[in-house]
């Protein structure tokens, strides 16, 4: 049985998809901007403040649904420059605890709002 997940922690969805669904002991949460959910604005500076943001869009939906950026087992993170990558990556590195979770890093042409960075998750509750 699936179930929906949503907070008012993290930017609502901007189209017909949730934040995240949990089926079980697993949650698949979909892609989140480095949007400031108070604001909807992008935080000043660049690729850097918006994966720092992003990050809080992603951990505010996983306490929502009672896990934590520990139970990550996948990350995709979408980037519209690969320009940017070692900047991101020193964001991102610095967001886990022990050992990383799998990951895909690609440049795709454009990102929803001219987003620099997005990044998804899947946990896993063990």
């Amino acid at each position: 049985m699936k179930k929906v997940i949503a907070t008012t922690k993290a930017p609502a969805a901007i189209g017909p998809y949730n934040q995240a669904i949990q089926v079980g002991n697993m949650l698949f949460a979909s892609g989140q901007l480095g949007l400031d959910p108070a604001t909807g604005n992008f935080p000043e500076g660049g690729v850097k403040e918006q994966t720092i943001q992003s990050f809080q869009n992603v951990k505010a939906i996983l306490e929502e649904a009672g896990f934590s950026i520990n139970d990550v087992v996948k990350t995709t993170v979408f980037l519209a420059d690969m320009a940017d990558f070692a900047a991101m990556n020193e964001i991102y590195a610095s967001q886990f605890e022990g050992d990383f979770p799998a990951r895909s890093a690609v440049a795709v042409k454009t990102l929803p709002k001219n987003a620099l960075v997005e990044v998804e998750v899947i946990a896993v509750k063990a």
